[in-house]
């Protein structure tokens, strides 16, 4: 039960996130707005280091570790040049929930096929549930009025 904590509190943020993205969008050049966000999670990293450091934690790293690391700034960056590009000119109400649940059942069906993750018929009938969700909600978007 410990994890649902943290994940509630990430849920939180990421929801930020998109809202603080959505009013951003359109307001501050998307080059820009990356630097921003570039800016503040170095200082967070930054910060947390020099906390360990006071803390005199031990540092240890990997070679497969680091590469896996710069791989997921690389990916958090993209992430936020696709919202930011997104957001300009889609709603948020739309488009959050398609980017996201898109990345759970991507993120899900690797876990399955490639992770060897268990899989039940209920966790089929939920991805089956997502994808026809994203479905229902980006057609009736895009229906011409």
């Amino acid at each position: 039960m410990n994890w649902l904590i943290s994940a509630l509190f990430t849920i939180c943020a990421l929801a930020s996130a998109d809202i603080l993205i959505k009013l951003t969008a359109g307001k501050v050049s998307n080059s820009l707005a990356l630097l921003f966000y570039g800016s503040c999670t170095f200082l967070a990293g930054l910060g947390w280091v020099v906390a360990d450091l006071l803390r005199k934690e031990k540092f240890f790293a990997q070679p497969l570790g680091i590469v896996t690391a710069i791989g997921v700034g690389i990916a958090f960056a993209s992430v936020t040049f696709g919202l930011y590009m997104t957001y300009a000119k889609a709603p948020i109400s739309i488009a959050s929930p398609t980017i996201r649940i898109g990345a759970i059942v991507l993120v899900s069906l690797v876990g399955v096929f490639f992770l060897k993750e268990k899989a039940s018929l209920l966790y089929l009938v939920g991805i089956i549930l997502a994808i026809s969700g994203i479905a229902l909600m980006v057609f009736d978007s895009l229906k011409v009025s």
